[in-house]
């Protein structure tokens, strides 16, 4: 993983939705070639993106008024922009995972109730209770930001998927997602040490938002492969994903567990994690984003 320092002025990109589309005709089941672990461990981004990043859109819409920074605001709308695009690219793979006889309705089902309903809004008056729980839902996508930048450059630099014949379509999805996370990974930090910043709450709400995240990634990887249907044996285990880790195919378990303390360190920002340069080059070659930005014009 790299950990460049950044997040100088210049650095600063405008953040835009970019209108892709894909066409998944072509994409196999098993799109990682003879690895049906891997596939299915980041066929698991289909379910979870989807809810996760209209609950961040939602809860981003609420927090406009408090923002007073104007640069900030811009990045904010920016921000809920790209994540609209991401959820609905990632949704239209869910149909051509049915054609190919996995079903993913089950669990996407289970992560839908817990953003709409476990992290959802709540009757509560106004005042301090309803900004308290505003503010912890802030705090919760600053946690998860983390990881999704992380992810995305990871898949950036994830050459072993090309060495190993990954479907360039996912691949393409993948990276111009993973792209759009390390473009903006400041921004939802940003946001938080704006509003509010304390300590205390960072750190309790990274661990909700690691142990939720694990869980469910953990728990939708199970449910890919128990229902291959190509699959007579389809068990999932940490141990697959370290191996994987280790190959290449994967994040490395190291990598992960390294970017905890950096999150928990006082002096963390996420300009040093990923590099700019690298997700604005791959956003100015991306097949899709080209066709996107074909379209617009």
């Amino acid at each position: 993983m790299s950990n460049k320092p950044e997040g100088r002025p210049d650095e600063r990109v405008t953040l835009k939705a970019r209108k892709v589309s894909f066409s998944w005709e072509g994409t196999p089941l098993h799109w990682v070639p003879g690895d049906p672990f891997a596939t299915h461990t980041i066929n698991v981004l289909h379910l979870l993106l989807p809810a996760g990043e209209r609950w961040f859109v939602h809860v981003y819409r609420q927090v406009l008024p408090y923002i007073r920074d104007e640069r900030l605001r811009e990045d904010v709308i920016g921000f809920i922009g790209q994540e609209a695009m991401h959820s609905q690219a990632h949704d239209e793979v869910l149909p051509h995972l049915r054609e190919q006889g996995l079903d993913p309705t089950p669990y996407t089902a289970q992560v839908d109730w817990f953003f709409e309903k476990l992290l959802g809004d709540r009757t509560l008056p106004p005042g301090r209770a309803r900004r308290w729980w505003l503010m912890e839902r802030v705090a919760l996508i600053a946690a998860i930001e983390h990881y999704t930048a992380f992810l995305g450059d990871w898949v950036l630099n994830a050459e072993e998927l090309d060495r190993r014949g990954a479907d360039p379509t996912m691949l393409d999805l993948l990276r111009w997602h993973g792209a759009e996370e390390v473009e903006h990974r400041s921004v939802a930090f940003d946001l938080f040490t704006h509003l509010d910043g304390g300590y205390r709450r960072r750190v309790r709400t990274w661990a909700t938002a690691f142990a939720a995240l694990v869980f469910l990634w953990q728990r939708g990887t199970r449910f890919f492969m128990e229902n291959d249907p190509t699959l007579t044996d389809g068990r999932a285990s940490f141990k697959d994903f370290y191996v994987r880790g280790r190959r290449g195919t994967l994040p490395a378990t190291g990598d992960l567990l390294r970017s905890v303390p950096r999150y928990l360190s006082r002096a963390y920002h996420p300009s040093r994690e990923g590099s700019t340069e690298q997700a604005v080059a791959y956003l100015a070659s991306s097949p899709a984003a080209l066709a996107a930005e074909e379209g617009a014009s």
